[in-house]
């Protein structure tokens, strides 16, 4: 199983895997790595992210399927996809493996994402970045996102009472 968490740059998705790792248990896939991967291999082809690249995609679908099938149990991959395309991709290619995905957008209100992001001592040079990508993340969240995710506000929720909502989400989803 995959527990996938989207939403903003900056909403607490790997702070939230990294709970839930203990509590599922599961392991964390951070897909980011495969992207780091290629741009060893491919950065120089023209991209502004390397969720554009197909193989980014079908290598995080691979390799999800390649540690399940080794190791089993869940993995929980925190990672925005902002573009329904490269999600129905992702979501397509668990499919073909028979990998059931229960996916979350973890979404905090505007006012708290900025003062989060302002106060990250983590990732203090991806403010920015994190910031511009607000927009995006809306208009997604907007025309598709809410639709094929479960959408958890956390704007007024702790870490742990963000991993315990997405928990107690999982556990009403997979009890029989």
């Amino acid at each position: 199983m995959i527990v996938w968490l989207n939403g903003p740059f900056g909403a607490g998705k790997t702070t939230t895997a990294r709970l839930l790792r203990q509590s599922l248990p599961a392991r964390v896939f951070d897909a980011e790595h495969v992207g780091h991967l290629l741009r060893a291999i491919i950065g120089d082809l023209p991209h502004t992210d390397f969720k554009e690249w197909a193989p980014w995609r079908t290598l995080t679908v691979e390799t999800a399927r390649q540690v399940l099938d080794f190791a089993g149990g869940t993995l929980v991959v925190p990672q925005t996809v902002l573009q329904h395309d490269y999600w129905t991709e992702l979501a397509d290619g668990f499919a073909q493996h028979h990998i059931p995905v229960h996916a979350f957008t973890l979404h905090t209100d505007r006012d708290t994402f900025t003062d989060r992001v302002a106060n990250d001592t983590d990732e203090p040079t991806a403010r920015q970045w994190r910031l511009d990508h607000r927009g995006p993340y809306e208009t997604a969240l907007a025309t598709w996102l809410a639709d094929a995710t479960t959408v958890i506000d956390n704007t007024h929720l702790t870490p742990d009472q963000t991993a315990e909502a997405v928990h107690d989400r999982l556990q009403a989803r997979t009890t029989p």
